[in-house]
Formats: structure tokens, C-alpha cells, sequence
């Protein structure tokens, strides 16, 4: 029987969300990864105890999740009903809507048929009678957006969901949601995109218009998808994710020599602070106050605490963050390797 630790709350730092009641914590756990049917269900069982150890309590689930899709909500079900149901309320609990789920023209996207049929059968597989975050996964340029705000507020109404998030969204698609979600009554808490060392988008914009509505910004992708990491400073591993996959988002195709050598050298700034790199890429985007959380993956226990070992220095020197901004803006050769 899964105990959690006493202590777990003054283990982990705590920021509020924009201009809600909901307090965050610094490092939320994303199940995007490993946690599906094709996963070790034990090892994502131990990865979840132990982010409740570390006070981590806002776990990011969404619909398409796995492989295959709607596994991790499945299997996050489980593990809530044999570990987790006696702390309900002292979870945070997420998912979205967005990509495709199923065949025929209502299974993705944005419509209030997918939003509300998606919802419901993630309560199903979760388990549970609301979730505490339902996102709107992915802009829909075909849909009218008054349709899919509307969706997410009929959820909050119905009592399915307590609190509202959209993902995806660019500054101008936020203002946009925002001021149909103002008009109806259920305010926006959170916007959820992704935000490295190496994908500084959220800067042209987003950020300060979520700062000036007073909405609350969870990133993920902290570690680039693993680039900001220990695992490419020798090279491009053959057994690596950026040397198997065809994701725009990480391939073989985009590292490099420049940016390989720019993950030496922000390697080298984070051993001086006595961190990994990765520590110090979480770190780094803390720094923002607009940033309530960092959304991380894990593919084991040991690796979670080792991430989370970023909140033990979240101070940056003038001349570290001139260092590092030299590094991330430097120009170099473009050569593939």
C-alpha cells in the first residue's frame, strides 16, 4: 500500500497561476511518454509516487496520450483508484482535446461535438467525475472559436471540469479566447506551450499577453525533447531519440554542429553552477515570474529526482545569463553531421 511521504509539501516550491486561486507547483509531471499501454505499468506507477513524494502534485494528461491513445489515461486511472483516490483533492489533474482519437469528422479538432464527447471519455478512463484542467489541445481554423470556448464553459457548467486551459494557441489566438471566454463567465487559467533554450517562440508575445490578462503559462519541451540534456554532448547517440525518429520536433536532420556545440557550451555554464544540464535548463525558465510551471517527462524515478534537483538553484548571475544568452544566440557552422 502506497504511503506518501509526510514531508512532501515542503519539498517543492509552489507559484499562482495568473490571477486564480490555484497555486501550481514549479515542476508539474506530463505523461505524454511512458505511460502508455506499450509501457512498463510498475515503472509509471513508481514515477507517479514518486512525483507525489516531491510535491508535485498537477499531473498533464491529455485524450491522445499512450501509444496507443487513451492508454496513460487508462493506466493514470489505475493507479488513482489502487494509490492515489484517498488524495483526490490534493491533486491537480489535467487533460485536453485536440488531435485525432477517432475515424470520421467528429474524432479531432475543435468542434463542440469532439470537446464534449472527448471529455467524457477521458473522465471514463481516468475514473473520475471531473477533472481539475480541461484544455483545448490545438487552435481549429475551421471551427468558429466562440463553438470550442463555448464547449470548454458548457464543461465547467456541467461540473467536468473546474478550470479551463488552451495549448497551442498563438498571443493573437490567445487574446482572441480569452475575450470570448471573459464574456461568458469562465475566465482562462492556463496556456500550455512549448518553451526551451532552444524554442524561445513564447517570448515574441505570448508571455506578456498572458501576464497582462492574468493568465497562468505551464511550458513543455523544457529539454528541448532531450537535446538539453547529457545524452548529445559526445554526439548523436545511435540508439538516441533524434537518431530514430522522423518528428519535427527532434531528428537527425536539425542537429548540427552548431547545435551540438551550443549544448557543449551550455554544458560547461552548468557545471560551473554544479548542475546537470538539464537541471539548469529547467531552471532557466523559471527565472520568468510569467512561468508557473515546467511540464517534465520521465522515463524512470531516478530520472524525475534528478530533474527536480533543478529547484535546489534557481538564481542565475548577470554574467551566467550574458553567458548563456551568447551561447543560444551565437551563429556557427550549419554543417549535418
Amino acid at each position: 500500500m502506497y504511503k506518501p511521504l509526510e514531508d512532501r509539501y515542503h519539498r517543492m516550491e509552489y507559484r499562482r497561476c495568473g490571477r486564480s486561486g490555484i497555486k501550481l507547483p514549479a515542476i508539474s509531471l506530463g505523461l505524454w511518454h511512458n505511460f502508455g499501454h506499450v509501457d512498463n505499468f510498475e515503472n509509471g506507477r513508481k514515477i507517479v509516487h514518486t512525483a507525489f513524494d516531491l510535491g508535485i502534485t498537477h499531473f498533464d494528461l491529455a485524450n491522445n496520450y499512450g501509444p496507443p491513445p487513451g492508454s496513460a489515461e487508462e493506466n493514470f486511472g489505475k493507479i488513482i483508484k489502487q494509490d492515489l483516490k484517498n488524495y483526490r483533492d490534493e491533486l491537480i489533474i489535467s487533460s485536453k482535446a485536440g488531435y485525432y482519437m477517432w475515424p470520421g469528422p467528429y474524432g479531432e479538432w475543435g468542434s463542440r461535438k469532439y470537446i464534449i464527447s472527448s471529455c467524457n471519455q477521458s473522465l471514463k478512463r481516468l475514473g473520475l467525475e471531473y477533472v481539475d484542467i480541461f484544455y483545448s489541445h490545438r487552435f481549429d481554423f475551421d471551427t468558429p472559436l466562440e463553438e470550442t470556448m463555448g464547449a470548454l464553459d458548457q464543461l465547467v457548467r456541467q461540473g467536468k471540469a473546474l478550470y479551463i486551459g488552451i495549448s497551442n494557441y498563438y498571443p493573437d489566438q490567445t487574446l482572441a479566447a480569452v475575450k470570448i471566454l471573459d464574456r461568458l463567465g469562465t475566465p482562462c487559467l492556463i496556456n500550455q506551450p512549448r518553451y526551451s533554450m532552444f524554442d524561445r517562440k513564447p517570448e515574441e508575445g505570448l508571455l506578456d499577453v498572458l501576464a497582462e490578462k492574468g493568465i497562468g503559462a505551464i511550458v513543455f519541451s523544457p529539454l528541448a525533447q532531450g537535446l538539453l540534456t547529457n545524452r548529445y554532448l559526445q554526439g548523436i547517440p545511435d540508439d538516441s531519440r533524434a537518431a530514430k525518429t522522423t518528428s519535427p520536433f527532434l531528428n537527425k536532420e536539425n542537429l548540427t554542429r552548431e547545435v551540438l556545440d551550443k549544448i557543449r557550451q551550455l554544458n560547461e555554464v552548468a557545471i560551473s553552477r554544479n548542475q546537470s544540464l538539464a537541471q539548469m535548463a529547467i531552471a532557466w525558465l523559471l527565472i520568468d515570474e510569467r512561468v508557473t510551471s515546467v511540464l517534465i517527462g520521465a522515463s524512470s524515478a531516478e530520472q524525475l529526482m534528478d530533474n527536480a534537483g533543478s529547484l535546489k538553484n534557481l538564481r542565475f548571475s548577470k554574467d551566467e545569463l550574458k553567458k548563456i544568452n551568447k551561447i543560444l544566440n551565437q551563429k556557427g557552422s550549419h554543417e549535418k553531421i
